[in-house]
């Protein structure tokens, strides 16, 4: 069964409820029981009906899931690799971003007398 989602659209319910359908889907095709499935990634049974009915379950659970069915190489998909590009990383003084800071407000090209006509 295939759950075709654009997930730039759709809401973050649905998104859940496809990865936990697909994570079924790929239990199920391996010929595993959610009782096996669970005991092996050391969480509820209860989990693994939730996930496969596509309700939340914790991060913790849905990454142990994803090591039990031995898709750990598939997590690193989930999230784009931050690296720096090599201009900001010269930019930067070759040093890793520590912190993010808010964005300066641009300068105002306000100057005295700019009040307006009637002086508000």
């Amino acid at each position: 069964m295939k759950h075709n989602i654009d997930f730039s659209t759709a809401s973050s319910e649905a998104i859940i409820e496809a990865l936990g359908k697909r994570l079924d889907e790929i239990r199920l095709s391996r010929n595993i029981s959610q009782f096996d499935l669970a005991r092996e990634a050391g969480v509820s049974r209860s989990t693994m009906t939730r996930l496969s009915c596509g309700r939340t379950i914790s991060l913790d659970s849905f990454v142990r899931v994803m090591q039990a069915l031995r898709l750990t190489d598939h997590l690193a998909a989930l999230l784009p690799d931050p690296a720096v590009r090599p201009v900001d990383r010269v930019r930067i003084g070759g040093a890793e971003r520590r912190r993010a800071r808010k964005r300066r407000a641009e300068p105002s090209e306000w100057a005295w007398g700019d009040e307006g006509e009637n002086g508000a």
